[in-house]
Formats: structure tokens, sequence, C-alpha cells
């Protein structure tokens, strides 16, 4: 029963932080070299949700995405508070996350 609880206020928690919203092409060079610095940010516990540039063209309309590799960095309601273009290190990202 505890074990239950505490699950569901960890997803509420993480439903109320900010997240990064990783936007990628498979046939960008540039995606491909990030997306192992993308795959490391997440694993560090920073919630990524990665999105295909060809695929999920209605999301990429909302954000007005232009290039990729793109980050975009959401409150808990999907609205936009800065992002970041280009490919960059996992510190800058993790320093774009914490600002």
């Amino acid at each position: 029963m505890k074990e239950k609880f505490l699950n569901f206020i960890i997803i509420v928690i993480i439903q109320m932080m900010n997240k990064l919203i990783y936007i990628s092409a498979t046939w960008c060079g540039p995606c491909r070299l990030f997306s192992p610095v993308m795959n490391k940010v997440a694993a560090s516990g920073i919630p990524v949700v990665k999105m295909d540039a060809d695929k999920d063209q209605q999301s990429i309309a909302k954000y007005g995405v232009r290039s990729v590799p793109t980050v975009i960095k959401v409150d808990s309601n999907g609205n936009e508070i800065s992002r970041l273009i280009g490919a960059k290190s996992e510190s800058e990202v993790n320093e774009f996350y914490n600002k």
C-alpha cells in the first residue's frame, strides 16, 4: 500500500516538473551525434520527451521549430520556457535545464 502511494506521489511530482522536448530527425547528422547526449541527460533523471520532426509535425508547428536538433524547455502545461538550437554538450543541456 505504501509503495503504491509513493509511486503515485513520484508520478505527480514528475508531471509538475519542467521537461525537455528533444526534436530531431533521422536524416539529420548533428541529431545523430546529439542523440547520445540527450540519452545521458534523460538517464540522469531530467524528463526528456523525444519527437521526430518528420512524424510529429503538429507539435513541431505548435512550437515553431525551424531547425533540428532543437531542445525546448517546457513547463508542466507544455508552455515553452526557452530553447536550445543545435547540438550541445551534456553539461550545456544540464545547465540549460537548471536555469
